[in-house]
Formats: C-alpha cells, sequence, structure tokens
C-alpha cells in the first residue's frame, strides 16, 4: 500500500511539474504572442525623467538614453521627442541630458517613467506632418483594415507596414521623404491593431498570417492604379513583406523590398523577448514549443537555410548588430547568400525598428538610392 501511494505521489508530482512547466511555456510565449501595438517591448527599459528646461531633458543614464538619433519618448499619457545627446550641457554619473524637440501631447515632470520610441509621431499624416491624406478601408479576410493614403504623382505607390512594439504612425518617420519623391504611399493597420479587425485566436503569428492584409493592401493599390508598389515593412512588418512578395497572388507587381530590421527567425526572437522577462534558460524551449502549439507556426529552420534565400525581387535591407530583438546575423547571411538582389546598410547603435532614427539622413539616403531605379 505504501509502494502505492508513493508511486501516486510521485505520480501527480510529475504531472504537477508538467503543467507548472506548460503554464510557464504558455506565459513565455506572450511576450512575442501579446505583445500590443504601441507599447515598449520588454527590451525597452523604463528611463525616469529628471526634469526639463529650455529644450532640454535629463533622463537616467542608460545606454538607451544615450543612444544617438531622435526619438519619440513616451509616457502613461504623454508623448514628447527628444533629439541627441547634448553633450556640452553638465551630465551627472546617474544623468543624460538630451535635446527636447517637441512635448506632442501631456506633460513630462521629475519623477515620470517614459521609453523611447521608434515612433517619432503622433496623430495622422495631416495632423502630425502636414500632409493632405485620406482614410481608407481596405477589404481584407477577417474584415475592413484601416489604412492612411497619401497621394502622389508616381504609378509606383510604397505600401508601408509597422512590426512589434509600434504602429502605423511609425510610417510616418518617412512619410515626408517618399511626399518629397512623389510617391503614393498607403500606410497599413492590419489584424490586431485598433480599429483593424482581431485575430482570431487573440495571438500575434510574427507575420505568418498576418502578411495577407499586406496582399489585400497590395490588391487596393493595384485596383487604384498603381502600376507597381515597392513593400516597406519593419520587424514583423518586413516578414510580412517578405512572405507577400513570394506568395501574393499580384507578386509580379511586388518591384522591391524595403527591410528594416526584418524578423528572419521567429523562434530566436520569441526567445529574446521571453528572455527579456527575465524567463530562465532551462524555459525557452518550453516558450517556443508553446508557441508553435498555440499557434501552428512551423520550425523556421534557424540552423539552415534562410527560407527567403529564393528571393526574387531587390531589397534593402536596414538592420544593425545592437538589435536584441532580431539578430543582425540572419539580415547579415541573406545578403551573404544573395548579393544580387540584397543590398545591407548596417546601422550602428539602433535598437530593433529604430533604423532610420539612429541616423534619419543617412537611412534616406540610401533609401533614395534604393528606390530611383524603382520609380
Amino acid at each position: 500500500m505504501r509502494t502505492v501511494k508513493a508511486a501516486a505521489a510521485a505520480a501527480t508530482a510529475v504531472i504537477g511539474a508538467g503543467a507548472a512547466a506548460v503554464a510557464a511555456g504558455r506565459f513565455a510565449s506572450g511576450a512575442a504572442l501579446k505583445a500590443p501595438p504601441g507599447r515598449p517591448l520588454p527590451t525597452e527599459p523604463r528611463l525616469t525623467v529628471h526634469g526639463t528646461a529650455a529644450g532640454q531633458i535629463i533622463l537616467t543614464r542608460d545606454l538607451a538614453a544615450l543612444r544617438p538619433g531622435r526619438y519619440g519618448l513616451s509616457g502613461d499619457g504623454s508623448h514628447a521627442v527628444v533629439g541627441p545627446v547634448l553633450t556640452t550641457a553638465p551630465h551627472t554619473a546617474d544623468t543624460v541630458v538630451r535635446r527636447l524637440e517637441s512635448v506632442t501631447h501631456g506633460t513630462l515632470k521629475a519623477g515620470d517613467k517614459a521609453w523611447l520610441t521608434p515612433n517619432l509621431y503622433v496623430g495622422n499624416p495631416s495632423a502630425a506632418l502636414g500632409l493632405e491624406h485620406a482614410d481608407v478601408d481596405i477589404p481584407g479576410e477577417l474584415g475592413a483594415l484601416p489604412a492612411w493614403f497619401v497621394p502622389g504623382a508616381r504609378d509606383t505607390w510604397v505600401i508601408a507596414v509597422h512590426g512589434l512594439g509600434t504602429t502605423r504612425e511609425l510610417a510616418m518617420n518617412v512619410m515626408e521623404f517618399l511626399h518629397r519623391n512623389r510617391f503614393p504611399v498607403l500606410a497599413l493597420a492590419y489584424r490586431g491593431d485598433l480599429g483593424a479587425p482581431r485575430r482570431p485566436d487573440g495571438l500575434n503569428h510574427l507575420g505568418e498570417t498576418e502578411w495577407r492584409d499586406l496582399d489585400a493592401a497590395i490588391r487596393y493599390a493595384v485596383r487604384h492604379g498603381a502600376r507597381q508598389v515597392v513593400l516597406h515593412g519593419w520587424s514583423t512588418g518586413a516578414t510580412m513583406a517578405l512572405r507577400a512578395a513570394a506568395h501574393s497572388g499580384l507578386r509580379d507587381r511586388v518591384s522591391g523590398l524595403v527591410l528594416d530590421s526584418p524578423v528572419l527567425s521567429w523562434q530566436t526572437t520569441l526567445r529574446a523577448l521571453a528572455a527579456a522577462r527575465r524567463t530562465p534558460g532551462v524555459l525557452l524551449p518550453l516558450a517556443v514549443r508553446a508557441a508553435q502549439g498555440r499557434t501552428g507556426l512551423y520550425d523556421d529552420g534557424v540552423a539552415g537555410p534562410s527560407p527567403f534565400d529564393g528571393l526574387r525581387i531587390p531589397a534593402l535591407v536596414f538592420h544593425g548588430p545592437d538589435d536584441t530583438v532580431a539578430p543582425w546575423r540572419f539580415s547579415r547571411h541573406l545578403a551573404d547568400a544573395r548579393p544580387d538582389m540584397v543590398a545591407l546598410y548596417t546601422v550602428g547603435n539602433a535598437p530593433h525598428g529604430a533604423m532610420w532614427n539612429a541616423d534619419p539622413q543617412a537611412y534616406e539616403e540610401a533609401l533614395r538610392r534604393f528606390l530611383t531605379p524603382l520609380m
């Protein structure tokens, strides 16, 4: 009898441990599968505001606060635009002084918590940039997809699609440049975004199913006069662009790809986001398995050739070695494997999805050179 009881207790313990491991894996996978648009990724630190004065803002000293370039600074109920670190301003061992360009809404006061975001602008193209735009609805498989359309004289359209931790407002970073060069721009909100249809399972599939919403945007563009389209995607939006270029029924209309911080291995990105939530290393494989079980995502074969090595159209990739969410080495591999089709523009000291923010002028010059033959 004692033996039976002991065996039963051991079995219960094993089952309990297994259930706990499954639950931990589901929780860890949620860092990527439930990342809300417009909220900071777990890799992005919260900074304390120590004060503002005369075009300056004082922030907690952190590697994030020392990044070069221009960023949005978001808090709970506030948004501002901050420029480079001011080397001539008095700094301390614990603080960094950056240029404060504007406060878009809300207030910033000492003690507030905020985080840097690639989203420099908020609102819509008319309010934020003074660009004429139309709010349009794109018919998608799950329902109407809201989008901004900024008209231009060319018959090559740029379709912009954001990724993890951002919203379609991110497209406004490059919208003025594209407008100056007379490209019509379609900035898409897709499943799971504010105003767009809900995801059927409530989970982010990291571009693997969302690309069908981008396919719907391509169809919309062609119906409304686009002869060709260039797909400009950030993060999982870049994954969507690659999928659409490979699988869309109108892929012959896609003349080029601009990929900023592309997620080329969803498993690696999921592990990175789970680890940023302080998930113990031993549980990271469980997070991947939980994600596969919850979403049906395929093994992405990170140890083998890139699934995007069969690229058939020119691509410009903006990426850098400081991206802790989507490792730069996969972009390097893609460029090495397809030097005939892929140009890699390496950006240093920039976090995930923020290659433009680190050096807007250089980014736009590289973009201009890439787009010129596609006009």
